[in-house]
């Protein structure tokens, strides 16, 4: 097995561009976003059980997964998201798992969970957590620069993830997200360096 490393941060803090930049560098991109996604697209092996759950109101005229009725709903109804979670959280675990063993001879992979520790993935299933970090003004920014969102409903969903704080807190690397993106590629490139040395050293030692 590759080494592991989970990927998180919070909405807008830039996941996905760093997730590309170490693409770039060779990394194995497990994104369970992407999961979630083909889990509830039209053919989606999740939408039946959704369906069944909360009926057709969050589907959308292709068959896919409605994501901001979903989203509305969940919102105004924490037991909803529960029942969503319960759903999609074993499929998307199973899927990622899987991919991952597939990857097992990348240097290292790199696991993006949005919310890694909201999901309680963090230590039993990855050896090294890395934070894509920026405040929160940024986040709201980004975030409404890119979507139809208001800053309500993006402070809405910050504050239903964990916190800045509690992110660094269990963080064994950090990427600041707030300068320019050749800053941020020197950073992808000096952890991109780490990460396969430690890969290395994995496999010398005969990890499994």
């Amino acid at each position: 097995m590759s080494l592991l490393v989970g990927l998180t941060g919070g909405i807008g803090s830039g996941k996905t561009t760093v997730a590309d930049l170490f693409a770039e560098l060779g990394a194995a991109i497990v994104d369970t976003d992407a999961i979630a996604h083909e889990l509830t697209s039209a053919r989606g092996i999740a939408m039946p059980m959704i369906i069944g759950a909360f009926g057709g109101a969050v589907v959308s005229k292709d068959g896919s997964l409605d994501r901001a009725a979903m989203r509305r709903l969940c919102f105004s109804d924490p037991a909803g998201r529960r029942r969503l979670e319960a759903i999609l959280h074993p499929l998307i675990r199973d899927e990622s798992a899987a991919r991952c063993r597939r990857a097992a001879r990348a240097p290292y992979v790199l696991l993006v969970v949005p919310l890694l520790l909201e999901s309680g993935v963090c230590r039993e299933r990855v050896d090294r957590i890395l934070v894509v970090d920026c405040d929160e003004a940024r986040q709201v920014a980004r975030v409404m620069a890119r979507s139809a969102l208001s800053e309500k409903e993006v402070r809405g969903i910050m504050a239903a993830q964990a916190s800045r704080a509690e992110r660094l807190a269990v963080a064994d690397d950090v990427l600041s997200n707030t300068g320019a993106r050749d800053e941020l590629r020197e950073g992808v490139l000096a952890l991109h360096r780490y990460y396969v040395e430690l890969g290395g050293s994995l496999h010398v030692s005969g990890r499994a």
